[in-house]
């Protein structure tokens, strides 16, 4: 197994006289002060086997510490890689090894390794520390939602019905270069890119009269994989080598036969399809429809925190589906008293938390005063306070906002840029972990 740390040379633990230097060094001693942390990133590691010869890898210190860099800067790998060739800053910090200039590739397959439940523990073990150390206070907080969106283009079921037809038909074309049998196809990709584009940008009337042939093509797209899949089980001399081809067939073929459905029900038929029964994006099909409003939708997932008065999160869920704010009060309370071991004295939400239940369950869980934006019926002294209370509250509630557009504009936290559902949640975990140990070193440094 690959080193957990690797041992700093002081001789070239130079850092740049300038703010940013002076920044990553102050990060630096904070993440020292936390060895804790790496037995936790270790468990992502542990499954490679001893290297024993060619070039060491990175060190599981610093795999994290470039995922760090990377969300603190927004570089891509590209230029993560050049900064860490050239920049005395990026590898004192970095801890890299002399001989070590990682490429793209390199950093992206090492910090894609570490694991969304890896990098929450990570975030869980840094808040419960600052909590002990009494720089994380939860007497009272600010809670809200937001939205973080995928990293895919504005879905249509024409785009889709071409993406699964495209995918469909590359995976038979390199059947032969996957698995070893070849494959007769009849290709449908540049007739189906181009009924796609006609309804993009036709007129209701001609695309009525185009979605037909374009499901047509993908139902044949479906027969067609259906009679590959089985030829290759047929005639595959190593199934084992095979079966990788197999999977991904069988996977993009039934994501297809969604797309076919929920077109056939929306388009033919104008069935209204709940959001919760579509799929937008063959390549993030965890993706979720969030309606904000009437005209406002997103795609992506709803995320809720907290933030404490130094603008700290003491707490982020990653929701599945598009749950109301007002279901999320109490398992936001719940989170804080099992990491915390404790609740906060205060709360203030935004008016979507809003409900007599929240206050009762609240005061049942210890919350002396539970407060909310907008009041939508509810009384002050419901809430447990006086009016000058909730004014002085609504403002220390409206700094989440400011908190949330920091952590969306600064760390990236606005699109999940990597692949795959767990790609996406250790990109917002990665981003959280991120964003609290900035404004740690700025309280540090204050």
């Amino acid at each position: 197994m690959r080193e957990s740390r690797t041992a700093q040379n002081s001789l070239f633990d130079v850092y740049a006289p300038h703010k940013f230097g002076v920044f990553l060094s102050n990060l630096s001693r904070v993440l020292d002060a936390h060895p804790e942390i790496l037995p936790l990133l270790e468990e992502d590691f542990r499954a490679e086997n001893t290297q024993v010869t060619g070039r060491k890898g990175l060190s599981v210190e610093s795999t994290f510490r470039c995922m760090l860099l990377k969300q603190i800067t927004g570089d891509s790998y590209e230029r993560l890689a050049f900064h860490l060739a050239d920049s005395s800053s990026y590898r004192a910090f970095t801890r890299l090894e002399l001989e070590c200039r990682p490429g793209k590739s390199a950093l992206s397959g090492n910090i894609r390794r570490l694991k969304p439940r890896t990098l929450q523990a990570v975030f869980q073990r840094l808040g419960l520390s600052a909590f002990e150390q009494g720089v994380i206070k939860i007497n009272c907080l600010r809670i809200d939602s937001t939205v973080v969106n995928s990293n895919i283009a504005s879905p249509s079921d024409s785009k889709l019905l071409d993406d699964g037809i495209r995918v469909l038909s590359r995976l038979i074309a390199k059947s032969r270069e996957c698995t070893g049998v070849k494959l007769r196809l009849t290709d449908y990709r540049k007739r189906s890119k181009s009924l796609a584009a006609r309804i993009f940008y036709g007129k209701k009337a001609e695309k009525e009269a185009l979605y037909p042939q374009l499901l047509s093509l993908a139902k044949q797209v479906i027969t067609q994989s259906d009679k590959a899949v089985e030829q290759v089980q047929r005639q595959c001399d190593v199934p084992a080598l095979c079966q990788p081809w197999i999977d991904e067939v069988v996977h993009y073929q039934a994501l297809l036969e969604r797309v076919i459905d929920q077109t056939e029900r929306r388009v033919l038929k104008g069935e209204k399809v709940p959001a919760s029964q579509k799929i937008v994006s063959l390549f993030e099909p965890h993706t979720d429809i969030i309606i904000k409003g009437p005209r406002e939708i997103e795609y992506g997932h709803k995320i809720n925190l907290a933030t404490d008065k130094n603008g700290l999160i003491t707490a982020l869920m990653i929701e599945a589906g598009n749950p109301t704010d007002v279901e999320r009060f109490m398992p936001m309370v719940d989170t804080h008293q099992s990491q915390y071991g404790c609740v906060p004295e205060t709360t203030i939400a935004d008016g979507g938390y809003a409900s007599l239940d929240n206050i009762d369950k609240g005061r049942a869980a210890g919350i002396k005063r539970v407060g909310f934006h907008k009041k939508r019926g509810i009384s002050v002294s419901a809430m447990g306070m006086k009016e000058k209370t909730l004014k002085k509250l609504r403002d220390f509630r409206a700094g989440v906002e400011g908190n949330i557009s920091e952590l969306k504009r600064a760390f990236g936290a606005s699109k999940a840029l990597w692949k795959g559902e767990d790609g996406f949640m250790s990109f917002v975990w990665a981003s959280a972990i991120s964003y609290n140990l900035t404004h740690l070193v700025r309280l540090n440094s204050s």
